[in-house]
C-alpha cells in the first residue's frame, strides 16, 4: 500500500491542478459559490497531498534520487529546486488568500490571488512532472 503514495499523490496534484483551473474559469465567469467550492476542493487535495507525501518520505526515509546525468539532471535539479521553494510558499498563501475571500475582501483577495494561483499551478503541474520522470520515465 505504501509504495503506492507516490501514485496517489501524482493523481492528488493533478486532480488539484484541475481544481484550480475550473476554480479560475469559473470566476471569470462570475460563479462565486461555485468559484469557492472548487478552490475549497483545490486546499482540500492539496491537504491530502501534504499528508500523503509526509507518510511516503518518513516511509521510504527521504528522497527517491534521480538517476539520469548530464543536462537532464540539470533541469531535473532545476525543476525540483523551484518546486520545492514555491511549494513552501503554497500553504501561507492559500490559506491567506482562502481567508480573504471567505471575509469578502475582494479587492485584496484578487490582489493575492493573482500571485497566489499561479505559483499554486506551477508545483501542482510539477509535482506532477517529478512524479513521472522519478517513478514513470525513470522504472
Amino acid at each position: 500500500m505504501l509504495d503506492r503514495l507516490p501514485e496517489l499523490n501524482a493523481l492528488l496534484n493533478a486532480a488539484a491542478t484541475a481544481a484550480l483551473v475550473t476554480g479560475y474559469i469559473l470566476i471569470r465567469a462570475g460563479r462565486e459559490t461555485a468559484h469557492r467550492r472548487v478552490m475549497l476542493t483545490a486546499f482540500c487535495l492539496s491537504v491530502l497531498f501534504l499528508a500523503s507525501y509526509l507518510v511516503h518520505h518518513y516511509h521510504i526515509g527521504g528522497s527517491k534520487p534521480y538517476q539520469g546525468e548530464g543536462l537532464g539532471r540539470t533541469l531535473y535539479r532545476t525543476m525540483l529546486f523551484t518546486h520545492a521553494a514555491l511549494a513552501a510558499l503554497v500553504p501561507p498563501l492559500a490559506v491567506a488568500t482562502i481567508i480573504l475571500g471567505w471575509r469578502d475582501r475582494r479587492a485584496a483577495h484578487r490582489r493575492l490571488a493573482r500571485l497566489t494561483l499561479p505559483i499554486w499551478l506551477y508545483v501542482s503541474v510539477t509535482g506532477v512532472i517529478i512524479y513521472f520522470v522519478l517513478y514513470v520515465f525513470d522504472g
